[in-house]
């Protein structure tokens, strides 16, 4: 008969991920995990097997919760650039309300590990994929409907756009992030509008 788990595995994972944003990978110990998610180390290794692989779990909860508002935003219904600009208001409202700096967990990550660590770099990639993907449609959707020039590209709109927006999350991790924030965000939304 198997042992019944003794804590939620889905509040451990969720945890982590905090911690883990809040930290980095390098800078949590194991020792830390234990004391923020208050599960016993040997329960933390049989449940998710090493620190990278809970690093891992945890990146990839983070980012696929993360896709799938972002495909909800982008996928609906209506204006493209309206899609967009929701987007960057999001993006936007999240980083400046983040009073604590943690900021994104996909970047973070990438900051941090990439190149190096294959398996993160996997998984960066393919959030980041999700992202260029949907922008596109969205732009497509925007361009159909003679919301953008005729001579636009959405897929190089929509490499752009993802570049300004892992920018932001970037740079919304310093002290003065709201000027350089708005300031970039409105510079984007002018130019898939003109």
């Amino acid at each position: 008969m198997s042992r019944v788990k003794e804590f939620d595995v889905d509040e451990a994972c969720d945890a982590a991920l905090t911690l883990f944003r809040q930290q980095g990978y390098e800078a949590t110990s194991v020792s830390d995990l234990v004391t923020h998610v208050g599960v016993a180390k040997a329960s933390l290794y049989a449940t998710f097997g090493s620190k990278h692989d809970f690093y891992v779990t945890a990146l990839k909860r983070y980012a696929e919760r993360a896709d799938a508002r972002v495909l909800a935003e982008l996928s609906g219904p209506g204006s493209g650039v309206a899609a967009v600009r929701r987007l960057f208001d999001g993006y936007l409202a999240e980083i400046l309300g983040d009073e604590t700096k943690m900021g994104c967990f996909v970047v973070n990550a990438a900051i941090e590990l990439l190149p190096r660590d294959p398996e993160v770099a996997r998984l960066v990639e393919r959030s980041w994929d999700t992202l260029e993907v949907a922008l596109t449609m969205a732009l497509e959707r925007a361009k159909a409907q003679g919301e953008l020039a005729a001579g636009s590209e959405p897929a190089a709109l929509a490499r752009f756009l993802l570049t300004v927006l892992q920018g932001l999350r970037v740079l919304g991790k310093g002290a003065d992030a709201s000027r350089r924030l708005d300031a970039a965000a409105s510079q984007a939304m002018r130019l898939i509008q003109d």
